[in-house]
């Protein structure tokens, strides 16, 4: 059976590696699936699949693991970017600072502890900027400290050898450490998920009330033979007029922004509870009569923008209300209702309600799209030109004062920051960046199972070997330190005293540690978009301070 094995793995390379990843794909998925007490590894389990087999040698070519690892990192990563990223700036504007402080008394503390062992235990300045990496699992930050390592010591290779050396140790436990820290944090705080995800919820959507609708008649002579453009407050207020019924008439009409309006006229206004009451107060007082229930030949319609000329466009530059007599009165975007102004911009997928004539619903819907079967079909070509812009992007170097290592932000930073710059652009000439769900979350868990398989596989090969001696167990016991005690500290104090959600703080835990797999256990484990809007406003800021830091412990290591 050996004999076959190695025989299959020498002359058919390809079918080896393919047959391999099936297996601790599989295997590890499989391991996911087991609940014990209410707990799962869900797809962590792939990395401990992986541990074992490639300690039993089932690894790959060196070149294969690395493009496969990478490729699906970079899976993992855009689609995540996709996800969040629309409402993104909304996280950033309501709790980016916390959470960016949070992220660097992490990082920051995580050094600290590292330059503290290393000094109490006399370890090698290589060794405590790989226990700083491996125990963060930040790799860009091991790249960055051998780069500071080779001006320092470079014609030592033994010298250059130890940070990758204390890596492979503290690097597996480094990401199950995280996992552990979240698991750790909720039974600490007695965490109960169904009522942190109902109050991320809630406050997801405070401040953004549903909108609503009002009868008013206007009775202020002011107004008297002005347009529904001259009205004041219309556009401040972020209110529409959809239906208007003239005084001394019975039948409904749409209200055109050149419609003229007299005293006695009812009109139906929509927006938000507080905006449509200040404009009742300035137009007149509410009207007993409906018209949104009087019969007639003005309907409403919903309708999906699925055109992509239309994506980008603003209300104004489309005119509907001019050319197809219809007006917009509401507009949902990721199942929240966005105010409705002249200047809102239109992104594929958004629903809009409009009102007006059967005849014109339908002239209006077709110049917007309404074809809802586009929705569930997935372009490839904007996902591999996002990706080989995220490529790009992650390879740009930047040099920071006399660092001796230029900063990137590497395969796992650049995709991310690409696809939220795009998801949030929505279009570029003839492209259009939607994504289905189905198919981002597809991409993301194909991704995250081959990162996580290739991980444990290299992992696996060499681990035995590193712990070979007292120095290896030291670096372990240093990097379960680094790894635990940050998170701890920091996670109890923003549950305790910030009074943050238990499904920001995974997220952020996991984005300070710049760790995908302690993000993918986190959303499975969590079942919401929580953490993956946390990872991705501390990222950048996370990355940077790692990288920072790691090279700062070489170069400024005593003697």
């Amino acid at each position: 059976m050996f004999d076959w094995w190695t025989h299959f793995r020498q002359t058919q390379p390809t079918a080896h590696a393919l047959l391999v990843l099936a297996i601790v794909g599989a295997g590890g998925l499989a391991l996911g699936s087991v609940r014990l007490r209410g707990l799962s590894l869900g797809v962590a389990g792939t990395l401990f699949v992986g541990l074992v087999l490639g300690h039993f040698g089932w690894g790959l070519d060196s070149e294969v693991r690395a493009f496969v690892q990478e490729f699906g990192l970079i899976l993992f990563v855009y689609t995540i970017g996709m996800q969040v990223g629309p409402g993104l700036m909304d996280s950033l504007r309501r709790q980016g600072t916390d959470l960016n402080t949070g992220a660097a008394l992490v990082v920051a503390l995580g050094a600290a502890v590292a330059v503290g062992l290393g000094l109490w235990w006399g370890f090698h300045a290589g060794a405590v900027a790989g226990i700083f990496a491996g125990a963060t699992t930040n790799t860009p930050a091991l790249g960055a400290a051998q780069e500071a390592l080779r001006a320092v010591h470079q014609p030592d290779p033994a010298a250059l050898a130890l940070p990758a050396m204390a890596y492979a140790v503290t690097y597996p436990f480094g990401i199950v450490g995280i996992i552990l820290a979240m698991l750790v944090l909720r039974s600490w705080h007695r965490i109960d998920l169904e009522e942190e995800r109902r109050r991320f919820e809630e406050d997801q959507r405070a401040g953004q009330e549903s909108l609503t609708y009002l009868n008013v008649e206007l009775r202020n002579p002011n107004l008297d033979g002005l347009t529904v453009r001259q009205l004041p407050g219309i556009e401040k207020l972020g209110v529409v007029i959809s239906r208007l019924r003239k005084a001394g008439q019975r039948e409904v009409q749409i209200a055109r922004a050149d419609t003229v309006l007299n005293v006695g006229d009812v009109m139906v206004v929509v927006g938000r509870p507080k905006a449509v009451q200040q404009f009742r107060m300035i137009v007149g007082r509410p009207s007993e009569e409906d018209l949104t229930r009087v019969e007639g030949p003005i309907t409403y319609a919903r309708v999906v923008v699925t055109n992509r000329e239309c994506v980008g466009k603003s209300l104004r530059q489309l005119a509907l209300n001019h050319r197809f007599g219809v007006t917009v009165t509401r507009l949902t975007r990721a199942d929240v209702e966005v105010p409705v102004t002249a200047d809102l911009r239109l992104q594929y997928g958004d629903m809009l309600r409009l009102v007006g004539t059967r005849e014109d619903l339908a002239r209006a819907a077709q110049l917007l799209g309404n074809a809802v079967e586009e929705l569930n079909h997935t372009r490839l070509v904007p996902i591999f030109v996002g990706i080989a812009l995220g490529i790009l992007a992650g390879s740009l170097s930047l040099r920071l004062g006399s660092m001796p290592a230029p900063v990137r932000l590497g395969l796992a930073g650049g995709p991310l920051l690409v696809a939220i710059v795009l998801s949030r652009v929505g279009r570029l000439g003839p492209l259009v960046w939607y994504m289905p769900v189905n198919a981002n979350l597809l991409l993301r868990e194909l991704g995250i199972v081959l990162f996580l398989a290739c991980v444990g596989l290299r992992a696996g090969e060499h681990f035995e070997e590193s712990l070979r001696g007292m120095e290896g167990w030291s670096w372990m016991a240093a990097g379960a330190v680094v790894t635990s005690l940050p998170l701890l500290a920091v996670g109890t104090w923003l549950r305790r005293v910030r009074r943050m959600n238990y499904l920001s703080i995974c997220g952020l835990l996991a984005g300070s540690m710049t760790d995908p797999p302690a993000l993918a256990f986190a959303q499975s484990f969590c079942r919401s978009e929580a953490p993956a809007v946390a990872y991705s406003t501390v990222y950048p800021l996370t990355m940077i301070l790692r990288i920072v830091l790691a090279q700062l412990i070489v170069l400024l290591w005593p003697g």
